[in-house]
């Protein structure tokens, strides 16, 4: 099986509302490899009417952000890329991450919001991200969202994504 390394921050954390995606074997294999910590700084902001978590492509601005490292095959790889829309919403691109476990610095793919809007740079920043977390912005899931479709995902997320980066 040929694997990928990706790092997750935000819903696909265990004991998170996306956490099974990379629990489906439907969608292919993952495998926790271990909780790991960005050795760049981001920003990891929580946006939208969705109360979403994006982590924003701003190298050394905001926190050393805490996740978990997924050993994942390539089903599973072309799978998270359709949930995270990359590349129009969210870029996946490789970045180095500490393992806590051992120290071991691995380099992983990471998925990066490179279009938004600048005023979420003046959001409160996160260094772990959790939906039911004190800063009571829970996770509205897909599912939950009124009349949501693929189609019309831009509109209703122009809270977060800056129009002219669509």
């Amino acid at each position: 099986m040929a694997t990928n390394l990706v790092f997750v921050y935000g819903t696909l954390k265990q004991n998170e509302p996306n956490h099974h995606w990379l629990t489906d074997k439907e969608n292919g294999e993952s495998k926790l490899v271990g909780k790991a910590t960005t050795q760049e700084r981001y920003p990891l902001v929580i946006a939208s009417k969705f109360n979403i978590p994006f982590l924003l492509a701003v190298p050394g601005k905001g926190e050393q952000i805490e996740g978990e490292v997924y050993e994942v095959d390539e089903k599973m790889m072309s799978n998270l890329d359709i949930l995270e829309d990359h590349p129009k919403l969210y870029e996946r691109k490789k970045n180095k991450m500490t393992l806590e476990a051992t120290g071991e610095v691995v380099e992983c793919w990471i998925y990066l919001l490179h279009k938004y809007r600048p005023d979420l740079l003046d959001l409160p920043m996160l260094k772990s991200y959790s939906s039911k977390g004190s800063h009571g912005k829970e996770y509205v899931a897909r599912y939950l969202r009124e009349d949501f479709c693929k189609e019309n995902m831009y509109d209703e997320m122009n809270v977060a994504v800056s129009p002219e980066g669509l």
